[in-house]
């Protein structure tokens, strides 16, 4: 049960090549296991053990982000006039939708499938300041074939009001299942990120990657230049950046590879959205796992979009429909697997 009370329960998907499990607390993807090289399933993203681990100790392992994903300046924006203000968890900040946002709500099940899964949950007119009546919807699909094992997310949202929304998944990547991920060959097609200032929030500048330790625009390893003195990666302790696509947004296209170098794990990010949140796990050293021993690659529209007309908007009105999609695709030298049949258990 979640802090509420409410129950939280577990499900089971399977498709050849990958499995993984969902808790309907935060939508939270607990573990996704595909094959290695030599055809052995293993876990690729960090879970917790518990409920009460997740109550007690979660940096957001997994979870879908919202009613907007990453950091609001000042907690507070301006639409139509009117100023929301909005809980202040991150310093001056407000960060994923708030200490009562969406990673830390209990998701009804609308659909379930051996392979498939849709949660929903409505947030009502005010829930952590936000306008408008929201109702959310998230659907978890696996698929295999001979491009490989993946889980799709999509993303659906409509308002009774004008509101912002930017979801995303949360999940904390490590596809060797080592200590850290610094050996981990990263890949984006992201010739631009956006700056930030001592609070972590984008000071509204397009900076180049090139000629920076941002520049992932071939492969590179994600440990070898984040120790090199980059005022930008010092100040945050490493990477905690939005990388700006080069490519449109909108249609599904691939924008990043992520590949193990001991496992034999590639993964390629396939997203909708305009850029991502490339994290290196900077803050993770209170917990069971040190720092770097997982890196998240949060797809998702830029932060502090309400306060920045100049970025790509994030206004949902009624009639319209917020829709987004990230897919995850695997491959290794082998693949193997064999699909199995759904569960749904009350998880403790």
């Amino acid at each position: 049960m979640d802090g509420g009370g409410n129950a939280v329960h577990c499900h089971t998907l399977a498709a050849p090549g990958v499995r993984a499990r969902v808790l309907t607390y935060g939508c939270v993807l607990q573990s996704l296991e595909v094959p290695d090289s030599d055809g052995t399933f293993g876990n690729v993203v960090i879970g917790l053990d518990t409920m009460e681990d997740y109550l007690t100790r979660s940096r957001y392992f997994g979870a879908v982000v919202g009613r907007y994903g990453n950091r609001i300046a000042g907690g507070s924006f301006t639409l139509d006039g009117r100023e929301h203000r909005l809980p202040r968890n991150n310093g001056d900040a407000s960060l994923h939708g708030g200490p009562g946002g969406f990673s830390n709500r209990v998701w009804s099940v609308e659909s379930a499938g051996p392979a498939t899964l849709t949660l929903t949950r409505v947030s009502e007119d005010g829930e952590e300041g936000y306008p408008g009546r929201l109702t959310a919807r998230v659907t978890y699909t696996l698929a295999g074939g001979p491009e490989g094992a993946e889980i799709r997310i999509d993303y659906h949202a409509v308002t009774e009001a004008p509101t912002h929304v930017n979801l995303t998944n949360h999940s904390y990547f490590n596809l060797d299942g080592g200590p850290d991920v610094l050996d981990h060959e990263l890949t984006l097609d992201a010739a631009h990120f956006l700056p930030v200032d001592e609070a972590q929030i984008p000071t509204g500048e397009l900076a180049p990657t090139a000629g920076t330790p941002f520049d992932f625009t071939t492969p590179r390893t994600v440990g070898s230049r984040i120790h090199d003195g980059h005022p930008q990666v010092k100040s945050a302790g490493g990477y905690d950046h939005c990388m700006v696509f080069s490519s449109p947004a909108g249609e599904l296209r691939p924008v990043g590879r992520l590949r193990g170098p001991r496992s034999g794990r590639t993964m390629e990010v396939l997203t909708t959205e305009p850029g991502v949140q490339f994290y290196s796990g900077n803050k993770l050293a209170d917990h069971v796992w040190g720092p770097g021993s997982g890196l998240c690659l949060e797809t998702q529209h830029f932060p502090d979009s309400p306060n920045r007309p100049e970025f790509p908007g994030t206004v949902l009105r009624p009639g319209e429909e917020y829709r987004s999609t990230t897919v995850y695709r695997f491959t290794a030298e082998a693949t193997a697997g064999e699909q199995t049949r759904g569960e749904d258990t009350e998880w403790r």
